[in-house]
């Protein structure tokens, strides 16, 4: 999946990704989100959005690999292993093990 929506440039909202190229970043999207249940709500007060925005602010919030790669490139990708399972290492560090 390209994330071609989401973008980041230094000299708009210090560098931090944002939708296209709105004053509107991946987070306050996500603080959005969670104020507006329901996303009719969400399109009447923010027009300019569009379900497409939505969906690659969750990939880019959901992986913690994507949120440091690219921001200086304005364009994201999915790396081919984002659905491989967790290496044992890591998953035993977050068990405790």
């Amino acid at each position: 999946m390209k994330l071609d929506r989401i973008t980041s440039s230094p000299n708009r909202m210090n560098g931090q990704p944002c939708i296209r190229d709105l004053r509107l970043t991946v987070r306050r999207l996500l603080e959005l989100l969670a104020t507006y249940p329901d996303r009719q709500e969400l399109f009447q007060e923010f027009p300019e959005l569009e379900e497409e925005d939505i969906q690659q602010a969750l990939v880019v919030a959901s992986n913690k690999r994507l949120r440091s790669l690219g921001l200086d490139t304005g364009v994201f990708t999915v790396p081919d292993d984002f659905d491989a399972p967790l290496p044992e290492d890591i998953l035993d560090a977050f068990e405790g093990k």
